[in-house]
């Protein structure tokens, strides 16, 4: 038995699941609603507000699918009642954020600043501080598109493990290496 699909999920009471007859699960909060289509072969049930996920054998890609829509679901109950944030900061020297509702601007030392039309289902704030890096600060119900944006954004300057400058996640540990070393001779 997957050790995560056989966990049951508790629903609080102000999210509402519902599931399709082509196993389309939609599920309703206060932060806003989330849909996922999951394989006709597994079975959901919903009762007395605890969610359950089951798989009809025992075979290595049901085992496997058990346990990715019971994350999946848990992620979805917990995007639409908490939500998901995740914290980018800019390290170098002229680094710039700005962002004009969900246009996002971003200059990272190129000849020409970098514009991004974020997605309407997350919610963009920068911040420029005198003396401290600039922050981008996202947050989303959907922890998918989360990361796909995060990623999209980290990927116009990656952090460099000479100096460390680029886009990384708060908090994040970049490992450095030593610079070249002179001749012996």
């Amino acid at each position: 038995m997957s050790r995560i699909g056989k966990l049951p999920i508790t629903l609080p009471s102000s999210v509402k699941v519902d599931i399709d007859n082509n196993n389309l699960v939609t599920v309703k909060g206060a932060k806003g609603e989330l849909q996922q289509q999951i394989n006709p072969e597994m079975v959901l049930t919903v009762e007395d507000g605890v969610l359950s996920i089951e798989r009809p054998s025992e075979s290595k890609e049901h085992k496997s699918l058990h346990g990715l829509y019971r994350s999946l679901m848990n992620n979805m109950i917990i995007g639409v009642t908490e939500g998901f944030r995740k914290e980018l900061e800019l390290v170098g020297v002229g680094f710039r954020v700005a962002n004009t509702g969900q246009l996002l601007e971003l200059s990272l030392g190129f000849s020409h600043p970098i514009f991004l039309q974020l997605p309407d289902e997350i919610t963009v704030e920068t911040k420029m501080e005198r003396n401290k890096s600039p922050l981008i600060i996202l947050e989303s119900c959907d922890k998918q598109l989360l990361g796909q944006v995060c990623a999209k954004i980290r990927s116009f300057r990656a952090p460099e493990p000479y100096k460390g400058k680029g886009v990384r996640f708060v908090g994040e540990h970049v490992r450095r290496k030593s610079g070249k070393t002179a001749a012996s001779e």
